[in-house]
């Protein structure tokens, strides 16, 4: 038999999301849908709720009517880079949930952007300067 080996390779161009973690379990979603408070705008909802972590976590749900899956692909990698953008100046211990509507296939990065930041500022957990230092 031949020798299998396993190698653990570590991405060092850039820190993707460094303080938070993906919600992917429906009962996490369903919680928020049911107990969270939220706030929405012209192409954004958001979801939010306090959690017991030391760290954020995001979830982005697309339906099928934003249009077909190349587009709610698109929504959703916007909304998360749009996220990753802001993410230094949120609060931590958080639970979110952010809901496309079917006006953010028509929305721009920039569009996406400032409605998140204008969800978070709305919700009072957007921070003007940043939480930690980055390091270059």
């Amino acid at each position: 038999m031949g020798l299998v080996l396993c190698v653990y390779l570590q991405c060092t161009c850039g820190d993707f999301m460094q303080n938070t973690v993906s919600i992917k379990e429906n009962r996490d979603f369903t919680r928020l849908y049911k107990s969270g408070k939220f706030y929405s705008s012209d192409c954004l909802i958001l979801y939010v709720r306090k959690n017991r972590l030391d760290h954020n976590r995001l979830g982005v749900t697309v339906s099928k009517k934003v249009g077909k899956a190349v587009v709610r692909n698109r929504v959703r990698r916007r909304i998360k880079e749009s996220y990753r953008e802001i993410e230094s100046r949120i609060s931590a211990s958080y639970d979110f949930v952010v809901v496309a509507r079917g006006k953010a296939a028509e929305c721009d990065h920039k569009k996406i952007r400032s409605a998140l930041i204008y969800l978070m500022r709305k919700a009072g957990l957007y921070n003007y300067e940043e939480n930690t230092t980055s390091v270059d």
